[in-house]
């Protein structure tokens, strides 16, 4: 039987929470999602936060409390999904893609500039496979961030100042507002659903108010907050597993041609979202050698942005590189390390 490259890291933990849920005979939004919120404030540090039905209608959410001019350009990343774009257009900004560096993933300081000069207002940074970018950067064009954590949970950055301890600063802790996507490929999963974090006090009385307007429809039910409230739980436990998967893949595909994405700089440790690999060439021979092995690879960025409108965007040379280049090969918890040695064998000779 292949292995997939994705898994739901759902057991039977997180299904005795739903089942439990479901008993109850509530499981529209209720207790557990003020619980989840609560969890989540913890665990980032936030002001405030929300747990909602999607990503999708927490990017609306942070669009309408930041009150932007109309048609202000949001400027996203050609890697960032699909939906991103289009959820921009709807609430009647521009979208402004920005293209990537080929060894982060990551928006650049250059992209950012060019990005401003088509009349980009805000940074909605997706921190793409678990990378995150140099924030000194990130600030320095001093507009506001919205963060897109969604792989990137776990991540974080420190900052050194002399005569102190290094101070760690989290994914989703950066931006004014942040969401986490809890979609089925998400790094945490709760089958579906967003929460989106306020990290100032002033940010989530604006945010807050439009939320106690919201319709139920907007909310995540109980019962997606109860798988959500164990993956918190076990994050940092499953953490632990997909850094060691991490080791031994990244050890494995040095020993030939290929490579992977790189930290911004040695003061930030990525998150491990799944195992991206960046070929020297198409991905053809290598999806056919892996499947040939019992390994499903799939293209890294098949629902994204520059994906769905290459044709219209030109300038952006690398995320259409890294679109022909760069495949996922299986990395979760539940694989189990003889299966991630299966793997890495494959890493180690790829051709």
């Amino acid at each position: 039987m292949k292995i997939p490259v994705t898994s739901s890291t759902i057991r039977r933990r997180e299904m005795d929470a739903v089942l439990s849920c479901m008993v109850s005979e509530k499981i529209g939004p209720g207790e557990l999602n003020l619980r989840l919120q609560q969890q989540v404030k913890d665990s980032f540090g936030a002001a405030g936060c929300t747990a909602l039905r999607s990503p999708a209608i927490a990017l609306e959410y942070a669009l309408k409390a930041l009150e932007l001019p109309a048609s202000a350009g949001v400027m996203i990343s050609a890697l960032a999904p699909d939906w991103q774009y289009t959820v921009i257009k709807n609430a009647g900004f521009t979208p402004v893609v920005l293209d990537v560096s080929q060894e982060t993933a990551l928006v650049t300081s250059e992209s950012i500039e060019n990005g401003i000069k088509q009349g980009g207002r805000l940074i909605l940074l997706h921190e793409t496979c678990g990378m995150l970018p140099d924030f000194e950067m990130i600030n320095s064009f001093g507009l506001p961030v919205i963060e897109d954590v969604s792989q990137s949970a776990g991540a974080y950055a420190e900052f050194h100042e002399e005569g102190q301890e290094p101070e760690q600063k989290k994914a989703g802790t950066f931006g004014v507002f942040s969401i986490i996507g809890l979609e089925e490929q998400d790094i945490l999963t709760a089958g579906g659903g967003a929460v989106l974090m306020a990290a100032g006090r002033r940010d989530w009385i604006v945010l807050k108010k439009l939320i106690d307007e919201a319709p139920v429809t907007d909310i995540l039910p109980d019962i997606n907050c109860a798988l959500g409230l164990v993956q918190l739980k076990e994050r940092e436990r499953n953490e632990q597993i997909r850094g060691e998967m991490k080791k031994m893949y990244t050890h494995a595909l040095m020993q030939g041609k290929h490579n992977t994405f790189a930290a911004a700089n040695e003061t930030i440790m990525p998150a491990v979202f799944s195992f991206p690999v960046v070929l020297t060439d198409g991905l053809k021979d290598v999806v056919s050698y892996a499947a040939r092995k019992e390994i499903e690879v799939v293209p890294a960025f098949a629902n994204t942005v520059i994906a769905k409108y290459s044709e219209e965007l030109l300038s952006c040379i690398n995320a259409k590189s890294l679109l022909l280049r760069c495949v996922l090969f299986p990395l979760y918890p539940r694989l189990g390390m003889a299966q991630a040695e299966k793997i890495s064998k494959v890493l180690r000779t790829l051709p």
